[in-house]
């Protein structure tokens, strides 16, 4: 006799139907999972053991064999515990085979038949939906599933519940709708006194999408800017939400909230390579596709490790992170918007009224030292943020808010709509991704500004890759100004983004 569950694997954030399939022979007893499990799969062993001796059930005597089909797919995580033990039941027909038919199951089992929360349960349920199939998850990932409105949703928190719905002696009620959020924000611009002019920096930077790195000495409101940001940008799209909620749900800090804010993700300067890109035994997330859709704020730029950084460079060109392992290759998007920020030098003074840098101008250049030309060639703006004035610091006047820059980035973004769909486009670009004849059509430069490009670049030691950042900005700056055509005078102060330390990148 042969029994098969269904559950899923995991490649990304792609759920890959998996059963798991049971069968029972003479011989020595024994109990074996085959089909590539993990150590956490195979533990699946003994807790679906002690589940059997505490409801007080039989365990099949005999060798069984649990197979997880495709065979050649890497079976991780503990949410294989329910599929398995269901498995096993029906092989001493404790549950019916029909009873099982047009379910997805996922669920980690405790010693007394408990049952755990699991990461993935929401990409694992749409998926579910996509094949007209229900599932059967923990009570803790009830409202989470509830997002993908699948046809049948029984959120479980002991295996025998699941028994007795089977039975027909209880039932199941559906899980909670999530609660949504469209405005979590605790901050604003407002906070932030003075720094105008980094201010607008910031609102073009969102307006665009383009990525921006401040550079200023301690004190100067270069975090509060950055953390503020998020406030400026407008709310996530349904299908944004959804695709940034399933990278969530796989890294296990998914919520029971629907929340349209951009996420906002700041990770420390001792964050390894594949905590930022992702990686590890099980190739989980990392911060860039934890982000994705929303912004990476990296404080302290150069005391990240060197390596770390130009890790980034592929994703920020790409716009997902590509985790290569033995056994497979896992994709996450990581279209995320980078903020940056550091100090002109270790000791944070160069250039300041009234501080003296002992070291300089060798300070600086240690410093900069650690930061490769190619990923500084990345950022699009590089601005400085100068020390806050304590005039306005003590000031009562209310500085730019957060609403009032929001709109303007708003109104840019649908004028981006727009432009791409007279171009044709199947999505809607933002300007910092622009490229190629798209890029060409959109700024529309007659010759003579095209000449005064191409020499501001030579004067700059702009790279390729540099000037099209700045074409790109200067039109982000033409659309904030609700102009048609790119002009000289936002080619100017696209150019004036660009710091003078890094102008000619190493």
């Amino acid at each position: 006799m042969v029994s098969s569950v269904k559950t899923v694997a995991f490649e990304g954030i792609t759920a890959r139907q998996v059963e798991a399939q049971a069968s029972l022979s003479y011989g020595m007893p024994g109990f074996v999972i085959v089909g590539l499990p993990d150590k956490a799969v195979n533990e699946s062993r003994e807790r679906v053991r002690a589940v059997f001796k505490a409801l007080g059930l039989e365990f099949p005597e005999g060798r069984v064999v649990v197979n997880l089909a495709p065979a050649n797919l890497i079976k991780e995580g503990t949410h294989y515990d329910l599929p398995i033990a269901l498995a096993v039941m029906v092989l001493k027909g404790y549950v019916a085979k029909e009873h099982l038919d047009g379910l997805l199951f996922m669920g980690a089992l405790s010693l007394d038949g408990s049952v755990e929360k699991v990461s993935g349960v929401l990409p694992a349920a749409v998926s579910a939906t996509a094949q007209n199939l229900g599932i059967v998850c923990p009570y803790a990932n009830g409202t989470e599933a509830a997002w993908s409105n699948a046809k049948l949703i029984l959120p479980i928190s002991h295996i025998l519940e699941l028994l007795n719905y089977f039975k027909g002696k209880t039932q199941i009620l559906p899980p909670k709708k999530p609660t949504i959020s469209n405005d979590d924000y605790k901050i604003d611009m407002a906070d932030v006194k003075g720094q105008e002019s980094a201010k607008r920096a910031m609102m073009i930077a969102a307006a665009g999408g383009h990525n921006l790195l401040m550079i200023g000495p301690p004190g100067s409101g270069k975090t509060m800017l950055a953390e503020r940001l998020a406030t400026i940008l407008p709310p996530l799209t349904v299908r944004e939400a959804l695709e940034t909620a399933m990278i969530h749900s796989v890294a296990g800090i998914l919520g029971d909230e629907i929340n349209f804010c951009r996420p906002f993700r700041a990770p420390h300067h001792s964050a390894s390579t594949p905590a930022l890109v992702g990686g590890g035994k099980r190739g989980v997330p990392g911060e860039i596709s934890l982000a994705h859709n929303g912004v990476l704020f990296l404080d302290e730029l150069p005391e990240f490790q060197r390596s770390t950084l130009d890790a980034l460079r592929q994703p920020l060109e790409s716009q997902t992170a590509v985790i290569a392992r033995v056994e497979a290759h896992i994709t996450y998007p990581a279209n995320f918007q980078l903020i940056a920020a550091m100090n002109p030098c270790r000791c944070g003074h160069l250039g300041t009224n009234g501080h003296i840098c002992s070291r300089a101008p060798l300070c600086a250049a240690e410093y900069l030292s650690k930061l490769s030309g190619p990923f500084l060639d990345r950022f699009d703006m590089q601005i400085e943020v100068p020390p806050a004035d304590p005039y306005e610091l003590t000031s009562d006047r209310v500085g730019t808010d957060s609403l009032s820059m929001r709109q303007k980035v708003v109104q840019v973004r649908e004028i981006c709509a727009e432009r791409c769909q007279k171009l044709g486009l199947n999505q809607i670009v933002v300007n910092a991704n622009l490229k190629g004849e798209v890029l060409d059509l959109a700024l529309d430069l007659d010759a003579n500004l095209r000449e005064y490009a191409a020499q501001s670049a030579l004067k700059c030691g702009l790279t390729a890759r540099g000037l099209m950042r700045i074409l790109r900005l200067a039109r982000t700056i033409a659309d904030l100004q609700n102009e048609k055509k790119v002009s000289k005078l936002h080619i100017v102060e696209a150019l004036s983004y660009r710091h003078r330390l890094f102008a000619k990148p190493n």
